[in-house]
């Protein structure tokens, strides 16, 4: 692996003081604009162009341990340099880097051409310490690579003396999209940056710019704020050692708006009046590594201050640039669009192309830019629709591309945490899919399902439950567990939670249990703590739960919670945990509920009284998956007031009598009364068609054992008016849908063969004509006629 160099680098010869003249150190300040296409291309020409002895760049100087893993095979970007204070994990910055940052290519090229390079911005232990509050803002916020956030926005000014009214524009115009083909801008008053002639490019034009404009705002360099001036006076000393380690040509890559502050930093006043702004400033232990970093989380859409609007994009300009460039762009889109069953030939292809390079020229641009590209792709490819262009945001403007880091790369806490713990539970991230059974009897199966579920409270979704519990049983989990490269940053970013993973998890418990919005969401919270092991914080949990149920006057809330405790209770001794606290929540849960219920009931309409049936009928499980008769006596009492109460809906009238006739609370025939009553005549076809709903529910079984019942229900639809009956037949035909194909044939079977009592068979006359034409028409879908 190529190393980073911090001894003096020495020409040949210079040690023969009799033959060689001393020779003055020359020092070049490349301007850039972090995440720059073509900033980075004018950076890897001038490089190469005139080598340098040393490389320093705008990034934290306390980094030099991790610049060499940038030349390792492994390492792909986009990535992110995290620094991270060891005592407070939670304080951190990241300084990302894509393939297009100038930064990213300095400091490849450098370590592949075995020149020394260093990092020479403020160091992280510097950045991190405590500050006063305003200060310690200004400081995370300008050590990021963000183009320097000065008082003024420079690319803004300039923008403006060119006669642009986009900033982002004027600069892609003169540099980004800059190359030796490209025709002149006549409309601007700012100096042309061209990317030929001299080694620096268009570095030189790009420092009287800048200089110009720092000037202008401020002369004296005073107005500059605090954070600013003291990492401007890092790079100017870092640069002064240079020096004096002897390195004669030193290549300073950074921010364009630094360039002027750097430009004197060899001045001997210089260093007297930088030394007062270093001196004594608060310091912290910290840690710098790599982590994976993504395209989406590089746009400035995602919160990150330094980001790009088009990752993907800039990838491309800086990947294909040439004269070809925006036939590939298109291209490319195509194959995407075409991927998702849009149609994109060939012919649309060359068409967009064209029209970006029409549009370019018609608007004075020297290649077609972005917004020429989407107009183009939204008129030809997108056919003028959002999905297609939703597509091309997602999938090209931004991008999906992942990075990676080698496996040797320093881990943050919370990282080496996990690390262990998958060991511990020998369980090994794998890119590809595969499911999981765990025996929760075992004591290895036991630890693992706590992993999964502690880093699934973390954000972590690295296995998904693929059978609900109830189904699986009390001691078997079914897991589909891939661990996706991006989970990676996640943990990076859990890391300020803790730094160990139950440590981190707990926190996380803690967090979400504050901001839980009803108490349901709170009940199903502790379920997952305790499945995760988090015993430590179940208390503040369950007092949250008990607090919360104490207050609540909403039925249907109340409803929500019970079956996670249930759950809870029934399952707890499998992995030995302490639910006595439970108890007393849950009975005074169900002795609410069931005060409550029967007014919760009235007055429902259509879409309230099917969420509440939902409600009920999961409340009913819950209690019957705890098995407490006094309980599930005091749900009865409540179930029988719902089904005779007015102004209930018939969905909740049925169920609630079906529940009952299940649980043997009402005799058969008192079933069979109920259900007469409600489908009398004197009950709206519409009403009856929703008790039947709810009596009958997903389940036919009690028609099939129950003639008595079948007979009721077959003489009610026989007996309906013709308007009635078609009214309520979409209804019906959902409810009689939802049967097993065993059950609704043998439904029909009893019907036909009248074994339903009281059958209205033979008492009603077929008419002889109507039959024949239903017949006919029926031998005609059939294709049984000539």
């Amino acid at each position: 692996m190529t190393s980073v160099h911090t001894a003096a680098h020495h020409a040949p010869g210079e040690n023969d003081a009799a033959t060689a003249a001393p020779q003055a150190p020359r020092v070049r300040l490349l301007g850039i604009r972090h995440h720059g296409p073509g900033s980075a291309r004018a950076v890897s020409a001038a490089l190469r162009a005139d080598p340098p002895d040393i490389v320093l760049i705008e990034g934290p100087a306390d980094a030099h341990g991790v610049l060499a893993l940038a030349a390792d095979p492994d390492m792909h970007p986009p990535v992110a340099m995290l620094g991270y204070s060891l005592d407070h994990p939670e304080r951190a910055v990241f300084h990302p880097f894509a393939s297009f940052s100038p930064e990213w290519v300095a400091l490849t090229w450098a370590l592949d051409a075995d020149v020394p390079v260093r990092f020479i911005d403020l160091p992280v232990h510097h950045v991190l310490a405590p500050q006063d509050a305003d200060e310690q803002l200004s400081l995370v916020a300008s050590v990021a690579p963000s183009g320097a956030h000065a008082p003024i926005d420079p690319l803004g000014e300039l923008a403006a003396a060119a006669g642009y009214d986009d900033a982002e524009r004027w600069w892609e115009d003169v540099v980004e999209h800059r190359t030796d083909t490209s025709p002149k801008i006549q409309h601007t008053s700012v100096p042309q940056v061209e990317p030929g002639g001299d080694v620096d490019g268009p570095f030189p034009a790009i420092a009287q710019a800048m200089t110009s404009l720092r000037q202008f705002h401020d002369p004296s360099g005073e107005a500059i704020d605090l954070s600013e001036r003291r990492r401007e006076a890092h790079m100017r000393t870092c640069i002064r050692r240079a020096i004096a380690d002897g390195f004669l040509h030193v290549v300073v890559v950074c921010g364009a708006w630094h360039v002027p502050a750097l430009a004197n930093a060899t001045s001997p006043s210089q260093a007297k009046h930088d030394a007062p702004l270093l001196r004594k400033l608060p310091k912290v232990k910290a840690a710098v590594t790599w982590v994976p970093w993504t395209h989406r989380r590089l746009a400035s859409a995602t919160g990150y201050g330094a980001g790009v609007t088009s990752p993907g994009w800039y990838h491309h300009l800086y990947t294909h640039g040439g004269p070809d460039v925006i036939a590939r762009w298109f291209g490319l889109v195509a194959r995407v669009l075409r991927a998702a069953d849009h149609p994109a030939s060939a012919a649309d292809v060359v068409d967009a192309t064209r029209l970006a390079s029409t549009l370019a020229a018609l608007r004075g641009r020297p290649l077609a830019g972005l917004t020429e590209v989407d107009d183009s792709a939204r008129a030809v490819l997108g056919m003028g629709g959002d999905a297609p262009m939703r597509i091309i945001s997602n999938q090209m403007v931004i991008g999906t591309q992942i990075g990676s880091v080698p496996a040797t790369t320093p881990m943050v806490p919370l990282a080496r945490s996990l690390a262990a713990e998958q060991k511990r539970c020998r369980l090994k991230p794998e890119a590809s899919a595969r499911n999981l059974e765990l025996d929760l009897r075992r004591p290895l199966d036991l630890r693992r399902s706590e992993l999964l579920h502690r880093t699934t409270l973390l954000g972590v979704p690295w296995g998904a439950e693929t059978e609900g519990r109830r189904s699986a049983g009390t001691f078997r989990e079914t897991w589909q567990v891939r661990w996706e490269p991006e989970f990676e940053v996640r943990v990076i970013e859990a890391s300020a939670l803790g730094t160990t993973l139950e440590s981190a998890a707990a926190a996380a418990v803690s967090q979400r249990a504050q901001r839980a919005a009803s108490l349901g969401e709170l009940t199903v919270l502790l379920e997952r703590t305790l499945l995760a092991g988090l015993h430590l914080v179940v208390p503040d949990v369950l007092a949250m739960v008990a607090e919360r149920s104490a207050v609540s006057a909403e039925v249907d809330r109340l409803m929500e919670a019970l079956p996670a405790l249930a759950r809870t209770i029934r399952y707890g001794d499998v992995r030995h945990t302490d639910v006595s606290l439970l108890h007393d929540v849950v009975q005074g849960i169900v002795a609410r509920v069931a005060a409550g219920l029967a007014a919760a009931c009235v007055g429902l309409d259509d879409d309230s009284s099917a969420a509440m049936a939902g409600l009920v009928r999961e409340m009913q499980a819950a209690l019957a998956l705890l098995g407490d008769t006094a309980q599930l006596e005091q749900m009865q009492c409540a179930l029988a007031e719902v089904s005779e109460r007015d102004r209930v809906h018939g969905l909740l009238q049925g169920l609630s009598t079906r529940l009952l006739a299940d649980a043997g609370a009402m005799t058969a025939d008192d079933t069979e009364r109920r259900v007469s009553r409600s489908l009398s005549p004197g009950t709206t076809p519409a009403e009856a068609a929703a008790f039947v709903e709810g009596f009958l529910g997903q389940s036919g079984a009690v028609l099939v054992h129950d003639p008595l019942l079948l007979g009721v229900v077959d003489r009610w639809m026989a007996t309906l008016p013709t308007d009635s009956f078609t009214a309520i037949l979409p209804l019906l035909r959902r409810t009689f849908g939802a049967f097993d194909a065993a059950e609704r044939r043998s439904i029909g079977q009893r019907v036909r063969t009248g074994q339903a009592p009281d059958s209205h068979r033979g008492q009603i006359e077929l008419d002889p004509a109507r039959v024949a034409a239903g017949l006919q028409t029926v031998a005609r879908l059939l294709g049984l006629n000539s």
